[in-house]
């Protein structure tokens, strides 16, 4: 039984996967590198916002110290947080959802908190979670189980009875080999890798308020 769910937040509830794609294009063409990898996004995706930095001065021979690399890119995301991005097709109905059946929920996210706060204030969405953790408090990141750990906490639930919901398919799998129920949510820029994700997960679905569906089930029987 799904007694509490921890969301992931870029590419999962909110529909910013894209917008990163380009920042980091548009970062790395500011220090003269004008043809990154196409696999660039993908690799960054999976890190922590450290790492990703220290990975890019040195993938890229870039003249700059992390927390520069760190700070420029902060820039040039914030407006689009503060400004732009929007939940994803179905949240606000899911969440609200949830609320109108008693199960909690927050966020487990890799993003820089500052932002995390602005996108879910303005999307009117932050008041509802029971959390918001990002790797400030946990800096292993998702590749390992340790922000899902405190996540369950918070919820004061088990990770037999938590659902985590994620796009990726290294946090899928890091949240499934902890013991949590996983959710996986379609996201156009992962599509390489959505039959894996799906092979991952306990259940997957094309669009976020799916989810509903298995609380339907549960209250129908």
């Amino acid at each position: 039984m799904i007694n509490g769910i921890i969301f992931d937040l870029d590419g999962t509830l909110i529909d910013s996967m894209g917008m990163w794609y380009d920042i980091d294009r548009r970062f790395l063409a500011e220090n003269g590198v004008t043809d990154p990898p196409n696999s660039i996004s993908w690799k960054i995706k999976q890190m922590t916002i450290e790492t990703a930095a220290e990975f890019m001065i040195s993938e890229f021979w870039l003249d700059l110290t992390p927390t520069q690399v760190i700070r420029r890119i902060e820039e040039l995301v914030r407006e689009e947080y503060e400004k732009h991005i929007p939940l994803k097709n179905g949240a606000a109905e899911l969440l609200e959802y949830l609320d109108s059946i008693g199960v909690p929920y927050g966020v487990a996210t890799a993003t820089y908190k500052a932002l995390a706060v602005a996108v879910m204030k303005r999307c009117g969405v932050l008041d509802r979670m029971k959390f918001l953790l990002t790797d400030k408090e946990y800096p292993n990141g998702k590749g390992f189980p340790d922000i899902f750990f405190g996540a369950a906490e918070r919820l004061g639930i088990s990770p037999a009875e938590t659902l985590v919901v994620e796009d990726s398919l290294h946090c899928i799998k890091t949240a499934a080999g902890a013991g949590f129920l996983t959710a996986a949510v379609y996201e156009k820029t992962a599509a390489s890798e959505w039959e894996q994700i799906k092979a991952a997960s306990d259940y997957s679905f094309m669009e976020l308020g799916e989810l509903k569906t298995l609380f339907e089930v549960t209250e129908n029987e």
